[in-house]
Parts: structure tokens; sequence; C-alpha cells
């Protein structure tokens, strides 16, 4: 397994708002006019469950496989054209304040690694971004 890592970012707003809204991909619906139509496409969720089109990649599906109120939500692919985990960790800097951290861990073939390494951490990087730019009002 290779793991790729964001960095931390840091969300001003308690621990338990991020979990709660993390961790109900219903909440998603608040994000969608903030999804790019040219970079994701067939952008459906439900309460566990994501799925999205990433041209050129294809339909990635995510379930939620394991909630840690209020520190830790687990994924795993149900449809990729490579399956992969991918975890979103959340702490508590003080009262108002928390950190979030996105991790991927996919089993890539040896001779696929070089080419999808770097556009994984991207969309790592990208996810984490995303993810602490959301208003995690409750």
């Amino acid at each position: 397994m290779t793991k790729f890592e964001s960095s931390v970012k840091t969300i001003p707003y308690p621990q338990a708002n991020v979990y709660q809204n993390i961790s109900d991909l219903n909440n998603l619906s608040r994000i969608r006019d903030r999804v790019p139509n040219d970079k994701i496409q067939e952008f459906t969720f439900d309460s566990d469950t994501v799925s999205l089109a990433v041209p050129p990649v294809g339909l990635v599906s995510l379930h939620i496989i394991e909630r840690d109120e209020p520190k830790c939500i687990k994924f795993e692919t149900v449809q990729s054209p490579m399956p992969f985990n991918l975890w979103i960790q959340i702490l508590p800097v003080d009262e108002h304040t928390s950190k979030m951290k996105v991790t991927v861990a996919a089993d890539i073939p040896i001779f696929l690694k070089a080419m999808v390494s770097g556009p994984l951490q991207d969309g790592v990087d990208k996810v984490a971004e995303a993810l602490s730019q959301i208003p995690y009002e409750l």
C-alpha cells in the first residue's frame, strides 16, 4: 500500500461541527454549487456514499466504512479504476478551531506508480483544501 497524505489544514470551527458535517454526506448538498462541472460530473451522494465522475479517471464511488466520533471518518471505494481507502482525521486545536488531514492508501501496481502518484497526491491535497474551505456551522 502506498500512502498519500495532505498537509494539515486548520479549520476555524470546533471539532464536533466538522465531524458532524463530514460524517453525513447529505451535507454535501450545501457545497454542490462549488463543484466545477468541467472537473467533476455525475456528482451524487446519500448519507454514506458519494459518487462522481472525474475525467479522464472515470466513475469513483466511496462508501463510509467507519465513523470514529469525533475524530475520524474512513471510506473505501465501491467503484473505482483503482481501489483505495481514504480517511479524514479531525483533531481539536482549541474549543473553536480544529485541524484536519486527508490520507489515501492505494495498492498501486508497480508499473503505474510513477504515472499515478503525482495526480493522486494532487487530488488528496485538493480534497483537503476544499474541505478546509467549507463553512461548518450546525
